[in-house]
């Protein structure tokens, strides 16, 4: 029966079910077959169990077996559900949020499906030496490595020899007391400066959240003067550990002078540089990786105490709290999987974001259906290598599982649009395109990065696939997805890049027509194995080649654009035009921004956060001018914009324009 449970639940056909159980269909599942009378009818919830291994509990040696429970605390609860022995063998089995696990009591006379909601994890200080962390960085260099380490004793800062200051946090716990505020100076605004990629524009939504909601500041009217600063760093772009450093130094100042500033450093720099970054900056009081946004009013506390932090050490993840202050009030990032496990040698992901660890389905959509109460219409998923999504889970998921479920989960008028990013070539499937081909709510838009042309340069960057492979891809997408836009990134200038492999890129993008194409000069980034070879290409080079991808690119772009010339698309309203309170914004479904209606005062606010029928009008299309090679600098944006300079009317579903 266990087994028969397991297949229906992973089956994943939720198209019949009620609303309610296609929020949940584990516990449907539960009440559908479930023996247990105590726990059926609430879906087959449990409830926290605690840890019968940790420190706290196991103070005896011995067999792991012989270890008694703590009949006080949450493990009393269902001991009248699940025995001993299923708690011990769930926790010897190591799971993540997401895995569904079957276990057996002794006398495998009752077999249980358990369902890993959420981990509660310690943040546990390493207690290894400076030695033995000095030769794991020697030994270990191209895989992810960290340390927790928290520095209790500071030396006095340079310059006036001050004693390095932090402030006070009003918690959730102590606000209604007034114990934080009696205890000293605290904390009231924040800054956050964020580079980087979606994941960690993500990642400073939810660090906004924590310090919003959960420790009560606000954000600072000047950044300069703000009592929390936050640096979310990006190590992808040549430079990046010396763009931190510069920025840190009118912060480090401030900390000089005696202020009490707590002054942090996380995202993907924080994770590379680790204790480095503290030695070089002694100002900084927490250097944070990503695996650590969400325990980031547990860090501040020990930052509050005058101790620095280091945070970068290795942990499962833990469904996040933290309600997330959002950059846009119609769209909004999701993820879904964070981290790789790919080891492409030019890229530094895997050793600054860890090993890939997917969310579980009913968390992701529960995310989603909270942003549509709040009025979103558009969600993106989020992941470096989305494909991926649900391969480390027990048992395995897709990411076309996952699709399909939150598109038949959604309840109608609430979330319009999923979009997502980002696929890797290697692990695309074939259901991934049948997914955006015939579900109602996934948008037509592949974002598939190729990076070469060059068979030999995709093998030398372990990427792999092939040029014949990746164009195999795109031809099933062109015939089941015809409309689809195709987006993509390429580098150039790779280690030992030829002129032939270089025009096989050029080749390709001739054969695809990129409706967008991210072009990047390939820069030696710390800890990859590509930095260390000897065939670097000149900087003159790369940057030759990079202009003639660009051209081409914004050729494609505009060629890609001028085919919704006399097309009525669908475009999803996102707000007022900063430029021009007159006119309204959005984007058509294939991503082409940016989309301009030209209303008159505050008529156009009917139109926000609407879907609306546009149709593009070939004398009022207007393309972007190239730039001759010389002054080309950047990458293009052939966007597709559309002006309508009178409206006469309209009706709930489309605009009319002459």
């Amino acid at each position: 029966m266990g087994q028969i449970a397991m297949q229906a639940y992973l089956k994943g056909d939720i198209s019949s079910f009620d609303d309610d159980d296609k929020l949940d269909p584990f516990g449907k599942l539960a009440r559908d077959l479930s023996a247990c009378a105590k726990s059926r009818e609430e879906g087959g919830k449990i409830g926290w169990i605690d840890n019968p291994f940790h420190p706290s509990f196991a103070q005896q040696d011995g067999p792991l077996s012989s270890l008694s429970l703590p009949l006080t605390l949450t493990n009393e609860v269902v001991s009248g559900l699940i025995s001993q022995k299923v708690i011990e063998d769930l926790f010897k089995s190591r799971p993540k949020g997401g895995d569904i696990l079957k276990l057996s009591d002794r006398n495998e006379e009752k077999y249980h499906l358990c369902r890993i909601d959420d981990l509660l994890l310690d943040y546990v200080q390493d207690s290894k030496s400076d030695d033995v962390i000095n030769e794991q960085e020697r030994t270990l260099q191209f895989k992810q490595r960290g340390v927790n380490k928290v520095i209790t004793k500071r030396s006095k800062l340079k310059g006036l020899g001050t004693t390095p200051l932090a402030p006070m946090f009003i918690t959730e716990a102590n606000a209604d007391d007034g114990t934080g505020e009696a205890q000293g100076y605290h904390a009231k605004t924040y800054h956050i400066a964020t580079s980087g990629c979606q994941m960690n524009v993500a990642d400073s939504e939810r660090l906004a959240g924590i310090l919003e909601n959960n420790l009560k500041l606000k954000v600072a009217v000047k950044p300069g003067k703000a009592d929390v600063v936050i640096l979310n760093t990006c190590s992808i772009r040549d430079h990046a550990e010396q763009k931190v450093y510069d920025a840190l130094g009118p912060y480090a100042a401030r900390k000089r002078r005696g202020e009490p500033l707590a002054l942090i450093v996380s995202g993907c720099v924080a994770q590379q540089e680790g204790e480095a970054l503290l030695k070089r900056v002694p100002e900084v009081d927490l250097v944070m990786g990503p695996q650590y946004v969400s325990r980031l009013a547990d860090l501040l506390d020990d930052v509050s105490r005058g101790h620095q932090v280091v945070a970068t050490d290795p942990t499962l993840l833990s469904e996040d709290m933290s309600r997330p202050v959002r950059g846009h009030d119609v769209r909004a990032w999701v993820n879904v999987i964070n981290g790789c496990n790919e080891h492409c040698t030019y890229c530094v992901v895997p050793g600054v974001r860890g090993v890939e660890q997917s969310r579980p389905m009913e968390s992701i959509l529960k995310e989603c259906l909270d942003l549509a109460d709040a009025g979103y219409k558009e969600v993106t998923l989020l992941g470096q290598n989305i494909d991926a999504y649900g391969r480390d889970l027990s048992p395995k998921r897709t990411f076309a599982d996952l699709l399909h479920y939150l598109n038949d989960a959604m309840p109608e008028g609430s979330i319009e649009r999923i979009r997502y990013v980002t696929s890797h070539p290697r692990y695309f499937s074939d259901r991934v395109i049948d997914a955006v081909a015939s579900l109602d709510k996934v948008c037509e838009c592949f974002h598939m990065p190729f990076q070469s042309g060059g068979d030999e340069v995709l093998k030398n960057m372990r990427r792999g696939y092939t040029f014949d492979s990746y164009m195999k891809i795109i031809n099933k997408i062109k015939v089941q997805s015809p409309d689809a836009a195709i987006c993509g990134d390429v580098i150039v200038g790779f280690p030992g890049e030829t002129d032939e492999q270089f025009q096989r890129t050029l080749d390709l993008m001739t054969e695809v027509k990129f409706d967008n194409l991210n072009t990047f000069a390939y820069s030696p980034r710390p800890n990859t194995e590509a930095a260390l070879w000897d065939n670097q290409i000149p900087d003159d080079v790369k940057s030759e080649r990079l202009q003639m991808v660009q051209r081409l690119a914004a050729e494609h772009g505009m060629e890609k654009s001028l085919r919704y010339v006399g097309k009525t698309v669908e475009v999803l309203v996102e707000g007022r035009n900063p430029r021009n309170n007159d006119q309204v914004m959005g984007r058509t479904r294939q991503s082409r921004q940016l989309i301009e209606v030209v209303m008159y005062g505050n008529e156009c606010t009917p139109f926000y956060t609407r879907v609306v029928q546009i149709e593009v009008l070939k004398d009022l299309f207007i393309h972007f001018k190239l730039r001759q090679n010389s002054e080309l600098t950047h990458g293009p944006r052939s966007s597709l914009v559309q002006i309508f300079q009178r409206r006469e009317h309209y009706d709930d579903n489309k605009i009319v324009a002459d």
